[in-house]
């Protein structure tokens, strides 16, 4: 059930209707919009009805939400989730570039790759400290040691550092150093996890799990939202199906999909939704072509090196071309964006 509150709505009203749905045994969810607030009412609802909220001071409408999913999606907020980091703004129309190598190996090449992301324009450095491993025998990260190393190169750089967290037990060590906590796609369904970061005032990076339809995805990210953290950002990262070529088969269809039916930011992550370098690039701008809000892509300093998704990272050549063609994608896409205003 949703609450929309009129537009002059007091402080005071909005946290009477909050008491008095608090009182019936339901939790709230409240979000400040530009031009409404919206309350979203959370749990078992059978002692609340729509005529009693709608003659509560400062309530316009009351109406119920039909899909499983209900803060995530538009028919609780219709504006678009905007998710602001060191200048860095997830959501707002201009493509995010999240970059760096699957694993932190070093200090020297995480510092590197990440001189390297900077040099070339990307936005956000990523590096995983605690890797999950199809093969127990794989490496698995170099833990603490590796987040330290990840501290480092956000002071060296002043670039934000995105790293996954595996475990809800991990949480508050990784959350130390994290400035966006990913969740990966083994972990989408992790549901103590969801909730875990959930209660952190911390943005988190959803992947879609290999085999996890639109609504599975979109209910993970209401798992993490119904706790109170609205700063998530969505990440299609592929799925498992029969094609063989590629590692994974990228769902560029989901992209256009979540901007119509939730609020919440996407991003695509060509690197594992092709699992080959070369086909990076051009996925990549067909990735933003469909209106993804940002990529994110796996480059290390000498991929021949890498200890972990070799044949999916970008080198340094490769990325700073890569970079050129999504600078390129944004000044043509102003350029269109100024032709429609103008027939307008």
């Amino acid at each position: 059930m949703v609450i929309v509150m009129n537009p002059n709505v007091t402080q005071e009203q909005v946290e009477r209707v909050v008491h008095f749905v608090h009182q019936r045994g339901a939790r709230t969810h409240v979000s400040y919009g530009e031009q409404r607030v919206i309350i979203g009412v959370i749990g078992h609802k059978s002692e609340i009805q729509k005529e009693q909220l709608k003659t509560l001071d400062g309530v316009e409408n009351v109406f119920s939400i039909l899909k499983p999913y209900k803060l995530v999606s538009r028919d609780f907020k219709p504006e678009d989730t905007v998710i602001p980091l060191n200048g860095v703004r997830i959501g707002n129309g201009e493509p995010v570039v999240i970059a760096g190598p699957c694993s932190v190996e070093s200090e020297a090449q995480i510092i590197e790759a990440a001189w390297i992301v900077k040099e070339h324009g990307g936005h956000l450095l990523r590096g995983g400290a605690f890797k999950p491993r199809t093969s127990p025998y794989s490496f698995q990260g170099l833990g603490e040691q590796g987040l330290k190393y990840l501290r480092r190169a956000r002071e060296e750089t002043g670039l934000y550092i995105v790293t996954e967290v595996l475990d809800a037990n991990d949480l508050p060590l990784v959350a130390e150093y994290a400035d966006v906590l990913q969740i990966g796609a083994r972990n989408m369904q992790n549901f103590n996890l969801l909730k875990a970061v959930g209660r952190l005032n911390k943005p988190v990076l959803l992947k879609r799990g290999m085999s996890a339809t639109l609504t599975e995805f979109l209910m993970s990210a209401e798992y993490i939202m119904s706790e109170g953290n609205e700063q998530i950002i969505l990440c299609e990262r592929g799925i498992r199906t029969f094609v063989e070529y590629t590692r994974n088969t990228l769902d560029l269809a989901v992209v256009p999909a979540v901007r119509q039916i939730s609020h919440l930011p996407i991003i695509v992550d060509p690197s594992h939704g092709t699992g080959r370098s070369d086909l990076i690039e051009p996925m990549a701008l067909a990735a933003m072509a469909a209106g993804a809000q940002g990529l994110m892509v796996e480059m290390h300093p000498r991929p021949e090196e890498a200890l972990s998704d070799a044949d999916q990272s970008l080198s340094p050549v490769q990325f700073a071309r890569l970079m050129r063609k999504v600078n390129q994608f944004v000044q043509w896409q102003k350029r269109d964006e100024t032709f429609e205003n103008s027939l307008v």
